[in-house]
């Protein structure tokens, strides 16, 4: 019999190489601690669970012991409001952390959910914008789009920055007193910070949360305002059959069901939908429709999810009991994946949809498409082909 070795790494550690290995830790680097179940916690901490909820989960586990899958759920219930998701395998329960914890470090609160944000969107409007950037670990690009804002923006906008567990140069060009904190439209920019590193939808919905401009954009730096790139967005959101506006367009080649492989950057004025760098809405249209879907790890395709639920609108209610897959074939080359298709029931219209308004703006810069196919943008592929691929009048 052939005796079992361990080989070790090239690196000397001995540990297996990542994916073969025990799940990584919300500590390791981006992606995985986004993407990934967080190791088991120690003996105490924040992601240990309190007395409270080891009570609640014996409960539960009595309770399915029992079959009796009401009080199951009901405890369930509890545990989930809690801050807390369940985990069975099996006979056996366990839980974890639902969202990293929320920390305070030097008298600054540090983020680790969307849900911990004090929000603003259930007050009036008391800015004609709010800009929402995310800055990381790209200082350089960051400082030319608050030096162009701050040339550029109309007055009163306002600013709100949310530090993704920056770099140190990052952190320290945001710094207070630092030039680009300087004010923007005549107001301060509103900096918050994040805990660990954050899914970029997260991300995003915690600048979204403090966003009290009629109007919202989301900018990333790769555009620059040369000029006034805000106004005409105005005039065009005035319009109430228009749902985003922005600088980049994204549509499908031949007409069709939306197959994201298939899309294509487009100068069209009416686009299927807009690419990141300069994307306009109203923050009223945000606040109904809700959050974003977290699970948008990275920016990859999420602009595109953004813009047809926009348009869209909110879901008619029977697509609540209708199944789609989750995604088309599973070939990974290019041009992979088929639209799902729901079937509409009888006699029922789809609502009108708004559209997307593409403008050529005083920018420095642009977009490229598509995105790179790593696997969480894969992922990100198909979630949009799941969730839109089934309308037939989107594109």
């Amino acid at each position: 019999m052939r005796q079992r070795t361990n080989r070790p790494r090239p690196d000397g550690s001995g540990r297996p190489p990542d994916g073969h290995g025990r799940a990584h830790s919300i500590g390791r680097p981006y992606p995985s601690r986004v993407s990934e179940e967080t190791e088991p916690a120690a003996a105490s901490g924040p992601n240990t669970p309190p007395p409270e909820i080891h009570q609640l989960v014996r409960q539960r586990s009595e309770a399915r012991a029992r079959r009796d899958w009401a009080t199951a759920d009901s405890l369930k219930a509890q545990i989930e409001e809690a801050g807390w998701s369940v985990v069975d395998r099996g006979t056996q329960s366990a839980v974890r952390r639902t969202h990293p914890v929320s920390v305070e470090v030097a008298g600054e609160l540090r983020y680790g959910s969307a849900a911990d944000v004090p929000s603003r969107l259930g007050g009036p409007a008391d800015a004609p914008w709010t800009v929402a950037i995310v800055a990381g670990e790209t200082p350089d690009r960051v400082s030319a789009l608050l030096a162009g804002l701050r040339a550029h923006a109309t007055n009163g906008t306002q600013v709100v920055v949310v530090l993704n567990d920056p770099s140190d140069a990052q952190a320290a060009a945001l710094a207070p007193g630092a030039p680009d904190r300087e004010p923007i439209g005549g107001r301060d920019i509103e900096v918050l910070r994040t805990a660990v590193r954050l899914g970029h939808a997260t991300t995003l919905d915690i600048a979204l949360r403090r966003a009290s401009g009629e109007l919202v954009l989301l900018a990333d730096g790769s555009a620059i305002p040369t000029g006034d790139a805000l106004g005409p967005l105005a005039k065009v959101l005035a319009d109430p059959g228009v749902a985003l506006a922005g600088a980049f367009g994204v549509s499908m080649a031949e007409p069709g069901r939306p197959q994201p492989g298939a899309l294509e950057l487009s100068a069209s004025d009416s686009p299927g939908a807009l690419a990141w760098g300069w994307i306009a809405f109203r923050r009223s249209d945000y606040a109904d429709l809700g959050p974003l879907d977290e699970r948008f790890v990275t920016p990859a395709w999420l602009d595109v999810w953004l813009s047809l639920r926009l348009r869209a609108g909110l879901d008619p209610e029977w697509l609540d009991e209708t199944e789609l897959p989750t995604k088309g074939r599973t070939s990974e080359g290019p041009g992979d994946g088929e639209a799902p298709a729901a079937q509409v029931p009888e006699g029922f219209e789809l609502p009108a949809l708004r559209r997307a308004a593409r403008l050529d703006l005083p920018l420095e810069g642009g977009h490229t498409w598509p995105p790179e196919r790593t696997r969480l943008n894969r992922r990100n592929m198909y979630r949009v082909l799941s969730r839109y691929g089934w309308r037939p009048d989107l594109f």
